[in-house]
């Protein structure tokens, strides 16, 4: 009754967002397959399509974690009837007129339904108001164009005018090349974005997913307060093959990944993506204002 309630009750944009992440939950595993069974990429076992939903895309044989859409990860994490996405500036998607680059943003846009690689938005968990960024590795590996930067860059400001926790998931290949200069200032801009929230006290929960490389790592993945992790996810700048190459030595077993890293203090928790919600609802409490009502 209680959810019947709440669809009848929900807003436009709320019906929207929750579609939009219904369609995108299963990301590579389409969602209206006819297939009663899909196939993990990993252990090349099958489960059934409801199995697979109830583990929320993470194996249900091996544990190995599938990539979700942006618009799904926030449904995970936000309250009912909570969701609003900020609105973006617009940035010019092709400043060095490279070739081929328009027609494969074009091709992006059509197949993920998004604009950008990066998805930004308030809402409430546990009652809470938050701003979230999410990147979206299904739009160019979520790599950092100006347009990314740009909607980190309004998400913290945004934020910091608000007094809000910042948090951000990470998933991405780094710079995106065809926009060279203009992609690595992002860098720059989102690091001092971030420094200037902090500065003013704001909280920010970076979460890392699979794969967090290249610039985005290298600038506000790494920067913050509490830095947080899904289970097995690659985590560095450049990707171990590379640097095996380059270095001309073996890596240590399970090099870059999130448990590696944990265990050398730079993510302070693995979490499953089961426990997002309830993990994120008592760090917003423990650093919640005083005075404020939880």
């Amino acid at each position: 009754m209680k959810e019947l309630l709440e669809k009848l009750t929900a807003s436009p944009e709320e019906k929207t967002f929750r579609l939009k992440a219904r369609l995108e939950a299963a990301g590579p595993m389409t969602l209206w397959s006819k297939q009663t069974f899909l196939t993990c990429p990993h252990c090349e076992r099958r489960a059934t399509r409801q199995r697979w939903s109830e583990s929320l895309y993470v194996c249900p044989n091996c544990g190995t974690y599938q990539p979700i859409g942006g618009y799904y990860r926030l449904s995970l994490l936000f309250d009912h009837g909570s969701f609003h996405e900020l609105s973006v500036k617009t940035i010019q998607q092709d400043p060095l007129h490279f070739p081929g680059y328009a027609e494969k943003l074009s091709l992006q846009k059509r197949k993920t339904g998004l604009s950008e690689a990066a998805i930004t938005a308030t809402g409430r968990i546990g009652g809470m108001p938050v701003v979230a960024a999410v990147l979206d590795s299904r739009f160019f590996m979520g790599s950092m164009s100006a347009g990314v930067g740009e909607r980190v860059t309004q998400a913290v400001e945004y934020a910091s005018a608000k007094k809000w926790p910042l948090i951000i998931f990470s998933a991405s290949g780094g710079a995106r090349m065809q926009e060279g200069i203009f992609s690595l200032m992002q860098m720059a801009k989102t690091s001092a974005a971030i420094a200037e929230f902090s500065a003013r006290g704001g909280l920010y929960i970076s979460f890392l997913t699979h794969p967090t490389t290249g610039g985005v790592t290298a600038s506000f993945a790494s920067l913050g307060d509490i830095m947080l992790a899904e289970p097995g996810a690659l985590i560095g700048f450049a990707g171990p093959r590379v640097i095996r190459q380059t270095l001309g030595i073996e890596l240590p077993e399970g090099f870059q990944t999130s448990e590696y890293l944990q265990e050398h203090g730079f993510v302070d928790k693995i979490v499953p993506r089961s426990e997002l919600r309830d993990t994120m609802t008592q760090l917003l409490r423990l650093h919640a204002p005083k005075g404020q009502k939880v």
